[in-house]
């Protein structure tokens, strides 16, 4: 009998995460859960009533993450790196370098733990798919934005970097670059969807004149985590209704992108 496909999916409150344990279940994987918010219990307790088809991953730190998946005696198809930390946007001349290295930590130092982690799992069942969760937010730089800008750019980086290195095993390595996704972290409904001036600001500035769907990202996740086409890799794919090619720029006080 052929083994059920298994997914880690990390980080798996916010941003992506979600929508992906959503589509990853509905496609029929097993979907390995981790957060750090877990360690309350009434986190997961929720969490798990929500997205029912999630189980849960227990490890001390990012290195013990990858082991533990492994650990399951499943083999672990694809790996989603859904990384987020709240964008700090302050001038270069005040921005405080504790943000840099926190910001830095979470977008690519993590990512970067886990993936090494993997890689000898990966290359032992002689396959595999990993997918990062970064952001486009790059490609329109706002005054103020360096801190967040650095890491994303960095991790964008690493996905092409990982790809060369992996390619010979037949492990892909991409990634879904959001911006102007809903979500709790970046795009709250509040701002963006119940005020009527948030609706205006996105439907001014991104050229589908609406946010992402969760749905939509959790799709596109479902497809990278589960093609058994390894020579699509190294690819960053912009996830952004078109933006910023808008006829209306942003202007330079409008809200923080991802």
């Amino acid at each position: 009998m052929a083994r059920q496909p298994t997914v880690l999916v990390t980080n798996v409150t916010g941003y992506a995460g979600p929508p992906s344990v959503d589509a990853l279940t509905k496609a029929g994987f097993r979907v390995l859960v981790h957060d750090r918010c877990f360690d309350v219990a009434t986190s997961w307790s929720e969490f798990s009533a929500a997205h029912p088809g999630a189980e849960l991953l227990l490890a001390e730190d990012v290195e013990s993450l990858a082991s533990a998946a492994w650990e399951t005696g499943e083999v672990i198809t694809a790996i989603v790196s859904n990384d987020h930390y709240p964008a700090v946007q302050n001038p270069t001349g005040s921005a405080s370098v504790e943000d840099l290295r926190a910001t830095l930590e979470r977008l690519v130092v993590d990512p970067f733990r886990l993936i090494r982690a993997a890689i000898p799992y990966f290359k032992a069942q002689q396959g595999g798919n990993i997918v990062m969760i970064t952001s486009c937010r790059t490609l329109a730089p706002i005054p103020g934005g360096a801190i967040p800008d650095m890491a994303r750019a960095a991790a964008n980086a690493l996905v092409r970097s990982l790809a060369v290195e992996l390619a010979p095993h037949e492990v892909a390595v991409n990634a879904i670059a959001p911006n102007y996704l809903y979500s709790e972290a970046y795009y709250p409904r509040s701002i963006f969807v119940d005020s009527p001036e948030g609706r205006d600001y996105v439907s001014t500035t991104v050229p589908a004149g609406r946010l992402g769907r969760p749905d939509e990202i959790g799709e596109l996740v479902g497809f990278l985590a589960s093609t058994q086409a390894r020579f699509l890799t190294g690819a960053v794919i912009d996830f952004n209704g078109g933006w910023p090619f808008s006829a209306v720029r942003p202007q330079q006080d409008g809200p923080v992108a991802q």
